[in-house]
């Protein structure tokens, strides 16, 4: 048993007999002692005063005392007012580096045939362009929220839904057809998703041009935009995408192939995965369905153009169009499709949507609307709504000059990490091949924590110097704090001393860096565990960074291989050795990789 647990019960019982008072769990608060006072664990007295009628500091001495009686790993006590520090003995700490050594499963909790399955939707790309760097923190907060919650304990299904149908997919095939001279990926040489992308960008050009042109006519914008022969004819064509046309349903799927492609190409490299993939194509007539039965039953309405609308103004917000006038859906429609088929395939207890934060209103709607169609779990679904994420002006701008690509700030990473490391000699004992290995996991882990680091809900702007900087908060320095371990390790086996972890008791002859390195190190279990209620990366990945700073403290000031003691140099290795565990442990739960050697 964890000793806060011990303490938190122990404290319960010492209430009970000293002042004949039952405490609820909220009220016993423990912490971490601050720095400036001697001591590990503090318990917050003021809670107690009206049950004790005694002074802070008399309450928190006859606790002391009862704690110190009752439970033999507090060594002393000390009282600051109404605050009780508690100094742990260095048994109990030992104790706690030996399971997380030996352990393999030290920090998680695994998941049972009973337990709850939760479902992680992430990604949620369009089929008219490629992944772009919101994408990028989209795909990073999925799956590692997805990964975090398996080792709590649920069972973890990672999905997404591409948006593969609409207007946005018809502009692109009709440039195609138009303007795109028979590319293809194969004789280009581009990836799918960009070459798709590219001809967006080509439709939307012809598009602007065609408005003005009207507009010099004497059009209004609006007029403009709608009688448009670029606009129709992808109207028209979705239109015939929607009743089944063979040639426009073939030209659909080939384009659409590519951009898968392209797309697994960059998910592959992110390092992300789906276990499930859904498709709007497929859910949106599930949906449709859904809301003509709605509309059947009187739950929805119909205006004089044929539209389909849900009143939510009982609900404290507005209309809700479900179904166009000409009968086609939209995204509303999609949603409410995937959740019955996700519901269907699914026993899910745990549905959360990984969306930017623009798109609350519409998971607010959903979750009503489903509750409306007669769902029980409709209310229950969770948005994970998120920040946005910018570059600095002028950094990796896209292709397109408007968003910047993922796999261009994938590579962009991957040549700054190439430089700095060149220019700081970081890597000039690897071969050519484990140096540009080792450059892409270095990129790719800087990418990912500097993005992981900062709390979900916040907008961020996301520097690729800073990033990737040895020094900091950042991921190349936990990594370079990983690798600096394994070469401990290493040049130990060449003098044949290996991890023992049948060391002996430690008590008195800890130093006080030590001591706080393993505290350090027996906080990881809290930070999955809080990480994994509040769905946030970021306690984790901070928790790295303060065991990796905890460590180079200890490291700058202790000998491990030099030190003459036999049994402090070998629990000094162990010590090392369990931190590097962890850190390869915790950085693997974001989704980040640890080079052996920097």
């Amino acid at each position: 048993m964890k000793i806060e647990q011990i303490i938190h019960s122990t404290v319960a019982k010492a209430l009970e007999e000293l002042y004949r008072f039952e405490a609820s769990d909220g009220q016993i608060q423990l912490q971490a002692t601050r720095k400036d006072f001697e001591g590990d664990i503090t318990l917050v007295v003021f809670p107690f005063l009206k049950h004790s009628k005694k002074r802070p500091e008399d309450t928190a001495s006859e606790i002391g005392e009862y704690l110190q009686s009752h439970i033999d790993e507090v060594l002393r006590f000390n009282v600051v007012k109404g605050f009780l520090n508690l100094e742990i003995s260095s048994r109990y700490w030992t104790g706690e580096l030996k399971e997380a050594w030996s352990n393999e499963s030290y920090g998680f909790q695994k998941a049972s045939e009973k337990a709850e399955l939760a479902m992680v939707e992430y990604s949620s790309p369009n089929t008219n362009k490629p992944l772009h760097l919101g994408h990028i923190r989209n795909n990073l907060l999925g799956f590692s929220i997805s990964e975090i919650l398996k080792v709590n304990g649920y069972q973890v299904v990672k999905t997404n839904i591409v948006n593969d149908r609409g207007i946005h997919i018809c502009k692109s095939m009709l440039a195609w057809q138009k303007w795109g001279n028979g590319k293809t990926p194969e004789n280009t040489g581009k990836k799918g998703d960009h070459l798709v992308g590219e001809l967006y960008v080509a439709f939307d050009k012809h598009y602007k041009q065609e408005i003005s042109e009207l507009e010099a006519k004497g059009l209004s914008k609006k007029e403009a935009e709608e009688q448009a022969p670029s606009i129709q004819e992808a109207r028209e064509l979705l239109r015939r995408w929607e009743a089944g046309d063979s040639e426009v349903v073939e030209l659909w799927k080939t384009m659409n192939s590519w951009v898968y492609e392209g797309f697994d190409t960059t998910y592959k490299r992110l390092g992300v995965d789906f276990d499930k993939i859904y498709y709007e194509s497929e859910t949106y007539l599930v949906g449709k369905e859904e809301v003509l039965r709605g509309l059947k039953e009187g739950i929805f309405y119909r205006k004089e153009d044929g539209s389909v609308w849900a009143d939510l103004t009982g609900d404290g917000l507005d209309n809700k169009l479900l179904l166009r006038s000409d009968g086609t859906s939209v995204y509303m429609t999609q949603d409410i499709g995937t959740a019955k088929m996700r519901f269907n395939d699914f026993s899910i207890n745990k549905m959360i949507y990984v969306v930017g934060n623009e798109q609350n209103y519409h998971f607010q709607v959903l979750a009503i609307l489903l509750d409306k169609l007669g769902y029980d779990w409709g209310k229950g679904l969770h948005h994970f709504s998120y920040g946005m994420v910018e570059l600095p002006s002028g950094k990796m701008k896209s292709r397109e000059g408007t968003v910047v690509d993922a796999d261009d700030l994938m590579e962009g990473m991957v040549q700054v990490a190439r430089e700095m490391a060149q220019e700081l000699g970081k890597l000039d004992s690897l071969a050519p091949e484990e140096a540009e290995r080792t450059y892409e996991i270095i990129a790719l882990g800087a990418l990912k924590y500097f993005i992981l680091k900062v709390d979900p809900k916040k907008n961020m702007l996301f520097n690729p110097e800073e990033s990737i900087d040895f020094n900091g908060n950042t991921g190349p320095f936990i990594q370079y704090t990983y690798a600096r371990i394994q070469s401990v390790l290493r040049k130990a086996a060449e003098r044949e001393l290996f991890v023992n972890e049948s060391i002996d008791d430690f008590s008195g002859e800890v130093s006080l860096k030590e001591k706080e390195l393993m505290k350090k190190v027996a906080l990881f279990p809290d930070a999955v565990k809080e990480a994994g209620s509040g769905y946030s990366p970021a306690i984790l990945a901070n928790y790295c960074f303060e065991l990796a700073k905890e460590f180079n403290q200890f490291y700058h000031d202790h000998s491990i291989l030099g030190e003459k003691d036999m049994q402090k140099r070998d629990f000094r290795l162990l010590l090392s050795a369990s931190v590097g565990k962890i850190i390869k442990r915790g950085l693997k739960l974001l989704g980040i990789e640890v080079p052996e050697r920097m």
